[in-house]
């Protein structure tokens, strides 16, 4: 069984590419969310194509956008090209930047924040690129379906970070899947058992909102807990090789490490039953935990054979257990997957051959969120209910930099899935 992490995200700051001359005219990015996956998308998207450039910023803190600038001045100075002007700070900032003469935008905020945003920049005619997850609870990602809809009816682009689809192994064992070559799936597992992420100390003096929006991967609220915010990649890989969403979940999960209030309350692991249609079993587990064995891995079992989608390697086996077809990543085309979605979306734009892939991501958002919810209440829970669970909405009634409430860690037997927190 693998146990190796997955690669770690190629350095979006290398040597400064030299400009590469172009008839197409040039293309106008926003940036909304200047953390460091915004920063990295930014400079993605100038490396994606020729004449593209960053227009606009804007984020809830202005020391992360000073930082962001600073970095893609250094680093992607030749598509850099938003000035002190087109820079915009506060829980508005991504009003003002949809609404300068930018032609799409990157949407890298916490994922609460996503619905929210994704609609008012294709209220404004904008593509996108938006990355995952894309809420934190059903009202959300229903949301997102509609705005999908809507995108779709306008000819937009809305293009989503959920790399392994563009990751040439990938695309590869699964087209092999689809094609039959390991017969009907019976059974799947999916791990992403790592270690813990980054966390941010309060410091004296920061309200109840600044401290949790600085520190909001450990906030259901904000980030969804890891099953959702980062697990989503392994749950987006079950959906699109078995062509649909879970019918229910049963899970368990908890806090075991991360005990301290200082970590929020988010779970540090989760471990879940998925069943699909035609009474498919998925096993997924995730976990961030120090000095434990990390394992990133999926593995999908037929009625002809196996088949391996891992982040460095794609192996499909048969019953009798010889290797029938394997591929490491690159093997067929050495591209960054991080820089090739932005490719796909210049492209798409340029060629004005839209791509939708808003309810693919939401589908999978609500996968993260139905195994959530499993493991918060301690019920099987159905797609249905969760679907039709619009209490389940985590957002605050208002957003300024004062006190909030911090919601009690969730407890099966007691919490309930009708809950408005």
């Amino acid at each position: 069984m693998p146990s190796t992490d997955p690669p770690p995200r190629p350095s979006a700051f290398g040597p400064a590419a030299a400009p590469n001359p172009s008839s197409a005219p040039p293309l106008r990015v926003g940036v909304v969310g200047c953390g460091g996956r915004g920063t990295g998308a930014a400079a993605d998207a100038v490396e994606a194509a020729p004449n593209v450039e960053i227009y606009a910023m804007g984020d809830l803190f202005p020391d992360r956008l000073q930082t962001s600038v600073e970095q893609l001045q250094k680093h992607a100075s030749e598509g850099f090209n938003a000035p002190q002007e087109r820079r915009f700070v506060g829980f508005d900032a991504y009003k003002h930047v949809i609404d300068t003469d930018v032609d799409y935008v990157i949407l890298a905020t916490p994922p609460h924040y996503r619905p929210e945003h994704l609609r008012a920049a294709v209220e404004a005619d904008k593509h996108v690129f938006f990355e995952k997850p894309v809420a934190v609870d059903p009202p959300g990602a229903k949301h997102v379906i509609e705005t999908g809809k809507m995108a779709e009816k306008k000819g937009l682009s809305l293009v989503t970070g959920t790399i392994y689809r563009r990751q040439d192994n990938f695309v590869e064992g699964v087209q092999r899947l689809h094609d039959g070559q390991i017969g009907d799936p019976l059974v799947a597992q999916a791990f992403y058992l790592t270690g813990p992420v980054w966390q941010r100390a309060r410091k004296p003096g920061m309200s109840d909102m600044e401290w949790q929006c600085r520190n909001w991967y450990h906030f259901t609220w904000l980030s969804g807990d890891h099953i959702v915010e980062q697990f989503v990649h392994n749950l987006d890989t079950m959906n699109w090789a078995l062509q649909g969403h879970p019918v229910e979940a049963t899970a368990t999960g908890g806090r075991q490490t991360r005990v301290d209030p200082s970590y929020g309350h988010i779970y540090d692991h989760f471990s879940v039953v998925f069943t699909y249609p035609n009474d498919v079993q998925v096993r997924a587990m995730c976990r961030q935990m120090e000095r434990t064995q990390h394992n990133t891995s999926n593995r999908i079992e037929g009625t002809e054979g196996r088949i391996d989608l891992n982040p460095g390697k794609t192996t499909l086996t048969d019953n009798d257990g010889n290797t029938v077809f394997e591929m490491e990543k690159g093997d067929e085309v050495d591209e960054d997957p991080y820089v090739t979605e932005h490719t796909d979306l210049i492209e798409s734009i340029r060629q004005d051959e839209p791509i939708n892939e808003a309810e693919q991501i939401a589908h999978s958002t609500l996968t993260g969120i139905l195994g959530r919810e499993a493991a918060y209440t301690g019920q099987t829970i159905t797609w249905d209910e969760l679907m039709t669970a619009d209490a389940l909405d985590l957002g605050p009634e208002s957003y300024s930099f004062g006190s909030a409430s911090i919601p009690p860690v969730p407890q099966p037997g007691q919490t309930t899935l009708q809950r408005n927190w």
